[in-house]
């Protein structure tokens, strides 16, 4: 079992070049890739995409990527000769004008390098194959650090739905002692009515009935029974191993429908605090539940 909190982080260098690769992992309904690279490698972001989504299946994804070339050939600089020339024509007739015939001097030279595009560097255009292996290396040991957290935060979360589910299951089992009361309840408290009103001859087939009737509409055998199946399918979904999210998803929304239902038949103050403090316990699971991947 795992959560969809993660992070890792890791930076690989090689040849010249270094990769740094950061990925964050929160919850989501569905997988829900972003990725952030620099320009000059925006041909990868296909491949780490790809890369992700075969080690995670849910959780909203944020990758960033940063890249440093610092090889030799990384950038390539450029004279417009041309323009150089026309620089230094320029550059003589301002001397003419002033009068001054020095020989063309080192200064002049720099003079004329420093003028607008006169120099231009251009990246070089990078070698895919070579990037795209140490992305992928470096985005897989990030990836590393990601599921290792998610796996441990994972377990955190496996102990703390056990606990709210096995407190769901203690008071299913209190109402499960109760229920079978109610109705004796309610006849004690009709034939206590009746004599306050002053009946003296009760008809105790028609009271029979009443309380038959009461019994009938106040019956939560069914949804006690399948809050049983439901609580043991949780259990074994979370001993069952990864991607239980969804199923345990759908599980918790049961549980809180068949509690539901009690509430509304329940006929005493003590069920209708039970199923009071079962809702409770079901938004509590309901909510770590949203981080199971």
């Amino acid at each position: 079992m795992r959560s969809m909190t993660g992070y890792g982080r890791r930076t690989i260098s090689r040849d010249g070049r270094e990769m740094t690769v950061e990925i964050k992992t929160v919850n989501h309904r569905f997988l829900d890739i972003s990725c952030r690279l620099p320009r000059a490698l925006s041909f990868a972001e296909d491949a780490v995409r790809k890369q992700i989504a075969s080690s995670l299946k849910r959780g909203h994804v944020d990758v960033n990527v940063n890249y440093l070339n610092q090889r030799q050939d990384a950038r390539d600089v450029r004279l417009d000769e041309a323009l150089a020339t026309q620089y230094k024509e320029v550059l003589v007739r301002i001397r003419t004008l002033a009068r001054k015939v020095d020989a063309f001097s080192g200064e002049d030279a720099a003079w004329i390098a420093s003028q607008p595009d006169v120099l231009q560097i251009t990246v070089a255009e990078e070698d895919q194959e070579a990037v795209l292996s140490l992305l992928s290396d470096t985005a897989g040991e990030a990836l590393k650090d990601v599921l290792l957290m998610r796996e441990k935060e994972g377990e955190a979360l496996r102990q703390d739905l056990k606990e709210h589910l096995d407190a769901v299951a203690s008071i299913r089992d209190a109402i499960a002692l109760l229920a079978p009361k109610v109705p004796l309840i309610y006849q004690e408290k009709l034939q206590a009515r009746l004599r306050e009103l002053g009946v003296k001859e009760i008809d105790e087939q028609r009271l029979a009935q009443e309380v038959a009737l009461m019994a009938d509409r106040c019956a939560v055998d069914e949804e006690l029974s399948r809050l049983v199946s439901h609580i043991g399918q949780m259990r074994e979904a979370l001993n069952a191993g990864d991607e239980i999210g969804r199923r345990l998803d759908f599980l918790t929304q049961e549980l809180n429908r068949e509690i539901n239902t009690v509430g509304s038949k329940a006929s005493d103050a003590e069920i209708t605090r039970l199923v009071v403090d079962a809702k409770s316990e079901i938004e509590k699971l309901r909510e770590q539940v949203q981080n199971v991947e």
